[in-house]
């Protein structure tokens, strides 16, 4: 779109950055009759998080430029490539300062249209000195310039179509752009910021149309576990395909994230990105500590009182960063029991109700039909059940005798009850155990029992003797998975239980053999240096890497897919 030079403004002894547009944009005439009425616009969005615009050039200049505030430091999107993702915080505290820009510009009427990680600028530089308000480290640029390449012969050019990602649907189709329009920018963003990748992508950027189009993607916590369900229902949101679903403004999405970012104790996010930019491999390392912690001790406060929902998710998301901790493992299985015994307890309650609204029920029917009666059945109240033996004998009028009473009479005919007897619980009545498998990792393992092999175990309800039984789930070969998994369960007797085992799928090695000092980036797996290898963690049998290789200065990068299979090498480029 332009080109940007470092210059020196010798009137007001300040250094700026001078953006002057490619020649076959300043050719075009709309764009020329647009250029300096936008730029004005956006020179009037004044705010620390927006890059300001100080001067614009005249409509019969040679040349069309734009002079603009200096920033010393380096974009988000140089940011990603390097870090590839940000930890989930960070990211969320970047959007919380580039939502608070961008909602003091729609305050103005101007939407940015164009909102991506290589319009965010980053600022490095020393700190403050004592008494002076620190300078914004998140600033947001090129406020309009979509706008003013959307012209007739100029998306043709591939200016706009370049970042066709991060664009609303209904930016593509034509339609009204509005603020939730960047609503929907910041989202993709925010994706890319948590995830390591665009939530749309493709081979080419018709796909890439068509998938925003479509609106579907990855969650983010499924494509990054670490994320959390709350940050990622918020990116969900903002992602909506259609605008009403979306949040209403971007000051409501900052709002959104800030909440939860409070519930965490990462209360200044300013505070964060600073920490995350002076040195994000430190950061990292004490960030994990802290969000653990924090997540541990938010799941215990809502487990006590009585939030399940968010316990569970404060502790599922702990568990993501680390798998194998025996005192989460038990944290989780503690707040499984206490669901178990609500539910049972629940379950009584509504027994006891159905039971209580019942008896009261019929409490006033015989009260009712007492009324009926009248006085002068007031005597045969006693005598009125029939037995069994009235059923089929035939009624006679009933007689009352001289000196007789209805008690005697009723004495005769009740019979005696019998005691009721406790029945047996289910396990003494040899009732069988329901028993539902399932299986996390292959779905062709096989499953043994107290050591015999149940067949079609997938999806089918078995039946068991209760007590204690063998569970073996093992692989279907020793070459996708780790050892095979057994386990001991008590099964009771006339209840529905479910049990399930978990297979680890191996991981697969992605190993990049290009030529010497060449590169290559592999998205959410990682960049790498020839010669390279990662180990890839699997969470299913195959799937799909998307490379770009670099072969070095002055050759055209090289897209290559490789596929991966858990336990097995897969080496690119292949010859």
């Amino acid at each position: 779109m332009a080109t940007v030079y470092r210059a020196r403004d010798k009137r007001l002894g300040r250094e700026v950055a001078v953006k002057i547009i490619h020649r076959h944009l300043r050719e075009n005439k709309e764009v020329g009759q647009r250029f300096t009425s936008e730029a004005r616009a956006v020179a009037k969005v004044k705010h620390p998080g927006v890059v300001e615009v100080y001067d614009v050039s005249e409509d019969d200049a040679d040349e069309r430029y734009l002079v603009v505030e200096l920033v010393r430091g380096k974009t988000l999107r140089q940011l990603l490539t390097e870090e590839q993702y940000l930890p989930a915080e960070v990211g969320a505290a970047i959007g919380i300062e580039l939502a608070q820009a961008l909602d003091h510009a729609h305050g103005l009427g101007v939407i940015h249209r164009d909102v991506k990680p290589e319009n965010v600028l980053l600022r490095c530089g020393s700190e403050p000195k004592t008494g002076e308000a620190p300078e914004k480290l998140v600033k947001i640029t090129d406020f309009g310039i979509a706008k003013l390449l959307d012209a007739q012969g100029v998306t043709s050019t591939g200016q706009v179509l370049g970042s066709p990602a991060h664009m609303a649907p209904e930016q593509i189709e034509g339609g009204d752009v509005s603020a939730r329009s960047d609503v929907f920018g910041l989202g993709v963003l925010l994706y890319e910021c948590l995830v390591g990748k665009l939530p749309f992508d493709g081979k080419n950027p018709a796909q890439v149309l068509r998938r925003v189009l479509e609106g579907a993607f990855t969650s983010p916590e499924r494509a990054r576990p670490t994320i959390g369900s709350g940050l990622s229902a918020i990116v969900e949101r903002a992602l909506a395909k259609e605008p009403k679903d979306r949040f209403a403004s971007t000051a409501e999405l900052s709002e959104a994230l800030r909440a939860e970012l409070r519930g965490l104790g990462f209360d200044d996010s300013a505070q964060e990105i600073a920490g995350y930019l002076r040195d994000p491999k430190e950061y990292r390392i004490e960030f994990e500590q802290r969000i653990v912690d924090s997540l541990v001790s938010r799941g215990r406060q809502a487990r006590e009182s009585g939030d399940v929902l968010v316990a569970t998710t404060c502790f599922n998301r702990a568990l993501a960063y680390r798998p194998g901790d025996a005192d989460l493992i038990s944290e989780v299985s503690s707040l499984a029991r206490r669901q178990r015994f609500r539910r049972a307890l629940m379950q009584g309650a509504v027994i006891l109700t159905g039971s209580l609204i019942i008896a009261a029920a019929l409490g006033g029917v015989f009260k009712i039909a007492a009324k009926l009666r009248g006085p002068s059945g007031k005597k045969a109240v006693v005598t009125a059940p029939a037995t069994s033996n009235a059923q089929t004998a035939p009624r006679l009028p009933a007689v009352e005798r001289p000196g007789s009473s209805a008690a005697p009479a009723a004495t005769q005919r009740r019979r005696p009850r019998k005691p009721k007897v406790a029945e047996p619980p289910p396990e003494a009545a040899g009732e069988p155990a329901r028993v539902l498998i399932t299986v996390s990792g292959p779905q062709n393992a096989v499953v043994l029992v107290d050591g015999s092999p149940l067949s079609n175990w997938f999806g089918v309800t078995h039946e068991f003797l209760a007590g204690d039984h063998t569970f073996e789930f093992r692989p279907p070969n020793p070459d996708c998975c780790v050892a095979a998994v057994t386990k001991t369960v008590t099964l009771r007797g006339g209840e529905q239980q479910t049990v399930r085992g978990t297979i680890e799928w191996k991981p697969a090695l992605l190993e990049f053999r290009g030529p010497p000092l060449s590169t290559a980036s592999c998205g959410v797996f990682g960049t790498f240096e020839a010669p390279g290898t990662k180990k890839i963690p699997m969470q299913r049998a195959m799937t799909k890497a998307e490379c770009t290789v670099y072969p070095g200065p002055g050759e055209a990068p090289i897209p290559v897919d490789v596929d991966l299979a858990a336990g097995k090498t897969a080496p690119f480029p292949r010859p």
